[in-house]
């Protein structure tokens, strides 16, 4: 009886190399659905200015958190409400609302609104919002004075519109 040794074939290398690229393969198959079913970030014109103003305005928004100045956006038969209140539930006095409606990724469906006062604290605008992820910035104004700014992201797939 012969023993006979084979050592690495052709075979081997085959498992070997199969191996290796199967396991590339689906770690960039995970990474990919990974990266297309969590937060993709926002479109800007330039990422470097943008990346230079990123610690200023996370400062200002920081004191209007502080400020406890709260801002409710609400979505019912194709018109947006928004209410604005102090932290005693009061009305805050402001003259003028406009929402930055944009979309994560592209900006082909932005838009702005400008809303119509209603009451004391209380803005309506009629517009109807394609079903989906938007991103809502809401900038309230005295005067020439900024009141609240504050960004949001809303899903408006169960609000019918």
């Amino acid at each position: 009886m012969t023993v006979r040794a084979q050592g690495f074939t052709g075979r081997h290398m085959l498992l070997a190399t199969s191996a290796f690229f199967g396991v590339v393969i689906a770690v960039n198959v995970t990474m990919a659905w990974y990266a297309s079913s969590s937060w993709s970030g926002l479109v800007v014109a330039n990422t470097y200015v943008a990346s230079q103003e990123f610690n200023r305005k996370a400062e200002a928004m920081r004191a209007m958190a502080a400020s406890g100045i709260i801002g409710e956006l609400s979505l019912k038969d194709g018109a947006i409400h928004y209410s604005i209140r102090n932290k005693d539930r009061s009305p805050t006095m402001v003259d003028e609302v406009i929402a930055n409606f944009k979309r994560p990724v592209g900006d082909h469906e932005d838009f702005q609104v400008m809303f119509r006062k209603t009451g004391e604290g209380l803005f309506e605008a009629n517009h109807r919002l394609a079903s989906g992820d938007w991103i809502v910035e809401v900038i309230s104004r005295r005067g020439d004075r900024i009141v609240m700014h504050e960004a949001a992201r809303i899903d408006t797939a169960g609000f019918g519109q």
